[in-house]
């Protein structure tokens, strides 16, 4: 089974394949709340708390068959992750690690959502919550489900870097650790402004 994934204007489209394997949390960080805000879309993609509902899984289960032209990056900071947003609507897609053998992206929901198939059918219910401390308020803590998700997805992306499958990425340049799309940094005055909006 492949799971939709689009941008909401329709112009970037793609697949999740092997959804059963991803993992779900959401993500209550700073740095989740700032990108949201810097999109200008901060009420689709964050919760009543500041949460963003993310799935986690391989580089290489995602495919985009459409609008790749579209495809942007974003960087909070000169070292920070890599955020993947289409720039014809500023629908977030997903973000990955600098370093493109840690085959991980976190899609973010908002490029997921589909008539004909939910979250919860294709990638299970909410297994995770973290970085809690910057929720707007108090969110139900997981930890026991937590610690095995994230030891769960750990060992694929050990995995995925033992057997080569790491490579297998739309987001970077084939086989090297080049960003596809040269990402865009925040100045320290553009995140200050940010920041001060979560």
């Amino acid at each position: 089974m492949n799971h939709p994934l689009r941008c909401r204007c329709g112009t970037l489209k793609g697949s999740v394949s092997h959804p059963e394997r991803a993992n779900r949390g959401v993500c209550y960080c700073k740095d989740c709340q700032v990108y949201a805000h810097f999109l200008g879309k901060s009420k689709d993609i964050l919760d009543e708390l500041g949460g963003t509902d993310v799935v986690a899984t391989l580089s290489q289960y995602v495919t985009i068959t459409q609008g790749l032209q579209a495809l942007a990056c974003l960087s909070l900071t000169a070292n920070g992750l890599l955020r993947w947003y289409a720039s014809c609507c500023n629908t977030p897609i997903g973000n990955t690690q600098r370093n493109f053998k840690v085959s991980f992206v976190g899609l973010v929901h908002t490029c997921l959502e589909d008539p004909a198939y939910t979250l919860d059918s294709s990638f299970g219910p909410v297994r995770m919550r973290v970085n809690t401390r910057s929720a707007r308020g108090r969110p139900q803590p997981m930890p026991l489900s937590t610690f095995a998700s994230v030891l769960r997805f750990l060992t694929s992306v050990v995995c995925a870097r033992l057997d080569g499958s790491y490579k297998r990425t739309p987001f970077f340049e084939p086989g090297r650790a080049i960003p596809i799309v040269p990402p865009k940094i925040l100045s320290a005055g553009e995140l200050d402004r940010l920041m001060k909006t979560v």
